[in-house]
């Protein structure tokens, strides 16, 4: 069995809201469907790798309050391993209001500011068996502390930098040696252009894997001084909500289980495809025969 993975960041309570199209200023919306969902880069990620098989740890805050009671509860049952999780007495858990169309496009609305960003409710974990920590940029003291951490142990670490502060992602990009980002993330970090100068650039300022997430129209890698296009699986989405997270989680597993970067890019496509044609939340997270099953279909 691979060594355990930890994700470090944020969890979110979602309320998904399905609607026939984006709602108007001004006009009042009916919707077709509503659900909660757990949701949040770190725990979304942590949930698809549990799905997956492997091993996973969430590192993240939630408040004492239902919304953080849900997460825990969701996560439990998906097997996360909550020992790192940090309560928070009086603290407000991340919530998001999430709008769905038919394409599976999505709209979301964040509140964060309900809870403290002190690194010091990470827990004191020796990583003595972890092969990978995956980190995203909701919670960056805490990401920039377990990052440091896994360097210090010679660990693999992985950052999911879907956005954010240029000053928090140069610190936090130079702690990580995979770095995924989003299209956002990586406009945040070295302003706008075409993609592949914008992923030159980043390359030119990180050491290690770059590369950046392009939704449908697939991921592009540095590896080697060259830049290398991974396809996305076609697939009819029904809700793209939390795909980017998947990928990150399955990509993260792919290295613990020692694929080469653009074997782990494909498995976490394939995983990212998967969750996308389901829905369904967390409670549509692909298995590990789901996933193989496109890739096997990919290649006949």
């Amino acid at each position: 069995m691979t060594g355990r993975i930890v994700c470090v960041g944020n969890g979110v309570l979602d309320q998904v809201y399905e609607v026939g199209a984006m709602p108007r200023v001004g006009v009042k919306t009916t919707a077709l469907g509503f659900r909660e969902s757990g949701g949040g880069p770190a725990a979304t990620a942590a949930v698809a790798i549990a799905a997956l098989g492997g091993a996973a740890s969430w590192w993240g805050r939630v408040g004492d309050d239902s919304a953080g009671a849900a997460l825990r509860a969701a996560m439990t049952r998906h097997g996360v391993d909550l020992s790192g999780l940090a309560v928070v007495p009086g603290g407000r858990t991340v919530r998001a209001a999430v709008i769905v169309e038919p394409s599976g496009e999505r709209s979301i609305i964040v509140d964060r500011s309900g809870l403290p960003s002190d690194a010091a409710l990470l827990p004191e974990d020796d990583l003595a068996d972890v092969a990978v920590l995956l980190a995203d940029t909701r919670w960056p003291p805490g990401a920039e502390a377990a990052l440091r951490r896994a360097r210090d142990r010679g660990i693999t670490r992985v950052l999911d930098a879907d956005g954010g502060d240029a000053g928090v992602l140069e610190r936090l990009t130079a702690l990580a040696d995979h770095v995924v980002f989003s299209q956002e993330g990586l406009t945040d970090f070295v302003g706008a252009s075409e993609i592949e100068a914008q992923l030159r650039r980043a390359a030119a300022r990180i050491a290690g894997v770059v590369a950046v997430t392009c939704g449908a129209a697939g991921s592009l890698w540095w590896i080697d001084d060259r830049i290398l296009p991974v396809a996305a699986f076609p697939v009819m989405p029904r809700d793209t909500t939390g795909c980017g997270d998947v990928f990150h989680g399955a990509y993260a597993l792919g290295l613990a289980e020692a694929m080469p970067p653009l074997e782990a890019a494909r498995f976490a496509s394939a995983t990212a495809a998967a969750k996308a044609e389901r829905g369904m939340g967390w409670d549509g997270m692909p298995g590990r025969a789901a996933v193989d099953r496109m890739i096997m279909k990919e290649k006949t």
